[in-house]
Formats: structure tokens, C-alpha cells, sequence
């Protein structure tokens, strides 16, 4: 068998990095999303102006090019705001802020059901160390081996 390497990297490094790469891409993936738009847009201009496809559609006294590339603008700019702003207020620091909450949360309903637990067996022991109750069993276990 093949042994592991050892990288060097310790986890907190290692996660800087994925954190980094993962950052990377999203900015990547705007970039290519924006050069996408701007020959879209181009594409629906020289579709409808020179090759005439679409002459007559028009919504709102504008040509459907130009509905085209504004919403495709608005989908663009939710995406420029998912990757910049967003990420600011809901990145890795939110991400690991909220499971602390919920791990927080989750240890005091455990610890809530333990307690609840214990209450019932000490109860029970309770219930089990009276002598007016032991004595009872005893007499309901001589009756029943008389029988």
C-alpha cells in the first residue's frame, strides 16, 4: 500500500485556502458571466437591426432586444451582488457563526432532555425505595406463590 504524504499544511491554512480558491471561482464565474452578457447583447442588437428578426415586437414602445438585455442586466447585477455583497455579510464568518447557534442550540435541548431524564429515573427511585411500596410487593409476591 501506498503511504500518505504529508502536505505541511495545517487545517486552518488549508482552509484560508479552500476559502480562497472558493472565492476565486465565484469572481471567475461573474467575469465569464459578464463577457457572456456583453456578447449576448451584441447578438440581440445584430439580430434585430441588421437580420430584422423581431422587427415588429415591441413591448412598452421598446424593441424586445432591449427587454432581452435589461433583464438579462438584472440577472447579472443579482449575481455581481450574490458574489460581492452577499458574500460579505453571509460568507465563511456567518456560515461558521450560525452553526455555532445551532450546535449551541441543539447542546442546551440535550442538555434540557437529561436533565428531564434524570428527574424520571430519581423519581422512579423514589418510588421503588418507599417501604410502604416494597412492602406491598412483598405481600402481593407471598399471595401470588400461596396460589
Amino acid at each position: 500500500m501506498a503511504a500518505k504524504k504529508h502536505t505541511g499544511i495545517d487545517p486552518e491554512q488549508r482552509e484560508l485556502i479552500e476559502n480562497a480558491q472558493r472565492r476565486i471561482r465565484q469572481k471567475k464565474a461573474l467575469m465569464r458571466h459578464f463577457v457572456v452578457f456583453l456578447a449576448g447583447a451584441v447578438l440581440f442588437i445584430v439580430l434585430n437591426v441588421i437580420f430584422n428578426i423581431g422587427e415588429g415586437i415591441r413591448f412598452f414602445n421598446l424593441d424586445w432586444y432591449v427587454w432581452a438585455i435589461l433583464l438579462w442586466l438584472f440577472f447579472l447585477l443579482i449575481h455581481f451582488i450574490n458574489v460581492f455583497i452577499m458574500n460579505k455579510f453571509m460568507g465563511k464568518a456567518w456560515e461558521e457563526n450560525q452553526l455555532e447557534k445551532l450546535v449551541a442550540k441543539q447542546q442546551k435541548r440535550i442538555n434540557q432532555l437529561e436533565k428531564e431524564v434524570e428527574k424520571e429515573i430519581k423519581s422512579q427511585q423514589a418510588i421503588t425505595n418507599d417501604p410502604e411500596i416494597a412492602i406491598e410487593e412483598k405481600d402481593k409476591d407471598i399471595s401470588s406463590e400461596n396460589i
